[in-house]
């Protein structure tokens, strides 16, 4: 089938549709920046090619060469056979228009959190510069401490995760943007190894996903690290570390944004008595919650 491709297509729209034919064939699972086929083939073939992401229009007709081609065809086979994310085969991921580096040492960046950033969580926070210190756990790539440092220009923002592998990749991130003034990386099991320090803004995007999920999980998934993933019984063991520890980690007028998927109605179940705010994203109101410092748990 490969051998007759390399002869038989000729432009980047055949190359396309052949792409959409064999992902939708192999029936991948879309869920790491893109969520159908079309797209999926549109942003490798691109990508591929060193063609503006989006600019596809002008490129359609263009005929290719022989070694484009190959390229082509090995970046789809690969997607099929191996089941990797897209992300993993350009080692990039995009959140709105920042790009950043990843690999299978890092969970794909896809966090409802980041388009909160990028609004500067207004109107919860009411002057960004005033923002001078915030964390972000569970970090991984890196990306939403970034993002924050971004958001927050006076900020300075310790980056925390336990993989050592995971600090290796957002270390990169961090000095390709040239924040390694403003962002330090932390390697630490939750809150253990920041004794003493405060924040007005937490943030994290931890496990959670429940053990049913995990083990339902499609194969696009089982490439990512298990660590950043599963997160006991019903997803909500590190959220329950979150809860029990953040305050002391708050200054009094702190702010506390964590994304949990779809585990609202088991936890405002386990947590009856805390007033959590959840805030309004692309996908609806149901995958972050917002709680200030006053009303958590001693």
């Amino acid at each position: 089938m490969t051998a007759a491709a390399k002869t038989e297509l000729h432009t980047v729209r055949d190359f396309i549709r052949y792409a959409v034919s064999r992902f939708n064939a192999a029936q991948l699972f879309f869920g790491h920046g893109s969520d159908n086929a079309w797209d999926e083939a549109v942003y490798l073939t691109l990508h591929t090619l060193h063609l503006p992401l989006d600019r596809l229009e002008p490129f359609l007709d263009a005929r290719l060469l022989a070694h484009e081609r190959e390229a082509l065809l090995d970046i789809y086979n690969r997607r099929c056979q191996e089941r990797l994310p897209a992300a993993y085969l350009t080692h990039e991921a995009w959140l709105g228009e920042h790009r950043f580096y990843v690999d299978d040492r890092v969970i794909v960046p896809r966090s409802f959190i980041a388009e909160l950033l990028d609004e500067q969580l207004a109107p919860w926070v009411e002057n960004p510069y005033e923002v001078v210190s915030a964390l972000d756990l569970c970090t991984g790539s890196g990306c939403l401490a970034i993002l924050a440092a971004l958001a927050f220009p006076e900020a300075e923002v310790d980056a925390v995760d336990l993989s050592p592998d995971a600090l290796t990749v957002a270390e990169r991130n961090v000095a390709d943007y040239h924040l390694g003034d403003r962002v330090q990386l932390i390697q630490s099991d939750a809150f253990a190894k920041l004794k003493g320090k405060r924040y007005d803004l937490i943030i994290s995007n931890p496990p959670y996903v429940d053990a049913d999920s995990v083990a339902a999980l499609p194969p696009e998934y089982l490439h990512e690290p298990e660590l950043a993933l599963g997160s006991g019984d019903d997803g909500l063991d590190f959220t329950r570390i979150i809860l029990r520890q953040a305050k002391q980690h708050l200054n009094p007028e702190g702010l506390l944004v964590v994304e949990i998927g779809h585990n609202r109605a088991a936890l405002e179940e386990a947590y009856p008595e805390l007033p959590f705010t959840w805030l309004d994203t692309a996908a609806g109101d149901e995958f972050v919650f917002l709680l200030h410092a006053a009303d958590l748990p001693e």
